[in-house]
This record gives C-alpha cells, sequence and structure tokens, in this order.
C-alpha cells in the first residue's frame, strides 16, 4: 500500500509542475503578445491540482482501503487531465 501512495504522490507533484508551465505559458504568452494556453485550459489544470492534492493528502492520512481509494483518484484524475488538455 506505501508502494501506490508513493507514486501517487510523485503523480501529484507532477500535476502541480504542469500546473506551473501552464501558467508560465500563459504569462509569457500575455507577456509578449503570443497566444498561450487560454482560460479554458488554466482552469483546467487548477481544477486538476487542488483536487490531486487534497486526494494525496487523504490517502497520506489513511489506511487500507481508503488510502487506495485515495490514491487512485489521483491517478484517475491525472489520467483525465493528460488525456483531455495534452493528448487529445
Amino acid at each position: 500500500m506505501t508502494l501506490v501512495r508513493t507514486v501517487s504522490g510523485v503523480v501529484a507533484g507532477g500535476v502541480l509542475v504542469l500546473l506551473c508551465v501552464v501558467i508560465g505559458a500563459a504569462v509569457i504568452g500575455s507577456r509578449r503578445d503570443f497566444p498561450g494556453p487560454g482560460a479554458e485550459s488554466l482552469s483546467w489544470h487548477v481544477v486538476a491540482a487542488v483536487l490531486v492534492v487534497a486526494a494525496q493528502v487523504f490517502a497520506d492520512r489513511r489506511r487500507g482501503a481508503s488510502a487506495l481509494f485515495g490514491s487512485s483518484a489521483v491517478l484517475v484524475t491525472a489520467g483525465v487531465l493528460l488525456w483531455t488538455q495534452w493528448w487529445g
């Protein structure tokens, strides 16, 4: 179970990095009058980051099936974010 929480923690950190990248691209794009990721993409990343951090904190504070549920929520949320915003 610890391995699953560790993997989901790394994935949660990755989602936060993606959020920073998208925010950075939006700021640079607006300063240089270059099209950036847009409000929809920013919104998706902010919502996903909030969800994965909350789910990871939940998983880290629980044991057993509850921890597995929290870790699964992190992995599913990250998967949906990647599928809809990066690969779609």
